[in-house]
Parts: C-alpha cells; structure tokens; sequence
C-alpha cells in the first residue's frame, strides 16, 4: 500500500484521540515502521499531505517537525522531507568497564575512527576538578568520531592527566589499548547517563538531524590505586544504542 492510499483510506481524526498533528505524526511514523515509507524514500509535500487528510498546512508542519525531532525524516532544504536510514540497533552493557573497540569487536563489528582532537592543553576548571590537577598543569585531550561498520555511532571526548597519557598522538584507535600498553589502564568507572537532544554539530557528525534524540554519558575512570584517570564525556546516536545493566539481588 503507497503512502497515499493509506492516508486517503484512514479514519476519520477524531478529537477525543488527541491534537489531530499528533495522530498525523503517528499514522507516519506507524508507516515508516512497518516500511511502507521505507529509509531514503519522499514523504509527500505537506500541500498533497493535506488535501489527502482534510488538515491544515499548520497542523502537517507541525507533525513534520515531530518527526524531525524524533529523527524519522529528514528535510533538506530545496529538496524536500525524506526518511531516515535507520541504524541497527546496538546493545552495550554497563556492567562491565570496556572500550568501543572491544565492544563492537563482540559483535562482529569493523570498528574505525575519525581524529577530531589530538592536544597537550591547559586545563579547564571542570577538568581541574574532576582530575584533582593543580591549575599549572596540563592535560591530554583526545576527540573522536567512532563509527562501526563504516556508520558514525558516537562522538568521544576525553580528558587525562599528562602521566597517565603522555603523548595524546600514541592513540589511533583504542584509548583503553594504549593506557593498557602504558599501565594505566582503569580498573573501575563511575558513568552519568542522560536524555539530550543533539545540537548542530554532533548531530552532523553523527549523520543525524539537529535535535534528534541522543544519550550523554559522562564517566570517570579510576586506576587500581583510586586516583581518577580519565574524564570522558560521549555522545550517542538514540537511534542506534540501548544500555543494559544487570541487576542482580
């Protein structure tokens, strides 16, 4: 069934099933799900969608940008309102304090990276803080794109103490590999989880519309002796990634 004939064909929108806008965003959203608007496809102009719907432009624009928020469509400018290529999604556990590389490497995964920042830098109060660094030194930062399979999943920025990481440069895939190889890998993390909406660039870096739905996560790594090694704060794509914890009594 085309697009069109399902939204010739559905009910009527009636007022006791919620803002008509949101109805329309569901019917499209049912259809993106279920492939009959499938990933790449046009969605039809917001004029044809209402003359098919008997709704105003207003109300269709306005389901439009649901969708947008939500990260089903696309709208490029001059061109039109497209679906998104939706990434398979991954599970990742936080019981356990791995790498992006070991943990795609799990799954079968060809992980890659792309070099955002590589840099000996003065610290920032917050990294002063959070590394327990006195304010003369310097810190290690890294920024990177991680993609697997070729698809950009998350963008990591990092924050270490020069003796943990001396030479930022060493680190072409894998940090944890390196810290590893150097003895200062960290046995023990403390992670902060939360909701965001993508801003401008994290969202281009991650081929994702702005404001599409992402997960932050700010971790504080701590070596055996407890000293805290490294502060890193990932962005993922909330298309593509579940966290699971166990729990266990």
């Amino acid at each position: 069934m085309a697009i069109t004939d399902l939204l010739r064909d559905a009910p009527p929108f009636a007022p006791g099933n919620g803002p008509r806008y949101v109805q329309l965003r569901d019917q499209l959203s049912a259809a993106i799900e279920k492939g009959i608007l499938a990933p790449g496809s046009a969605l039809p102009s917001e004029r044809e969608i209402g003359t098919l719907t008997d709704l105003s432009r207003v109300t269709v624009r306005k389901a439009i940008q649901d969708l947008v928020e939500s990260g089903f469509v696309v709208q490029k400018q001059g061109s039109g309102t497209f679906v998104t290529q939706k990434a398979e999604r991954l599970q990742q556990s936080l019981s356990h304090l791995t790498s992006f590389s070991e943990e795609m490497a799990k799954r079968g995964l060809q992980t890659s990276v792309r070099m955002l920042e590589q840099s000996i830098c003065l610290p920032s109060a917050e990294e002063i803080t959070a590394l327990n660094l006195p304010e003369d030194a310097s810190v290690a930062r890294l920024a990177r794109l991680r993609l697997a399979d070729n698809r950009p999943l998350a963008v990591e920025r990092a924050s270490l103490p020069l003796d943990i990481l001396a030479n930022p440069m060493q680190v072409t895939t894998s940090l944890y590999d390196v810290l590893d190889q150097n003895g200062t890998r960290p046995v023990r993390a403390v992670q902060r989880i939360s909701a965001i909406n993508l801003g401008a660039v994290d969202a281009h870096l991650l081929d994702v519309p702005d404001g599409a739905a992402g997960l932050h996560i700010e971790r504080l790594s701590y070596l055996a002796s407890g000293r805290v090694a490294e502060l890193t704060k990932s962005v993922f794509r909330g298309d593509a990634y579940d966290f699971v914890i166990e729990v266990r009594v």
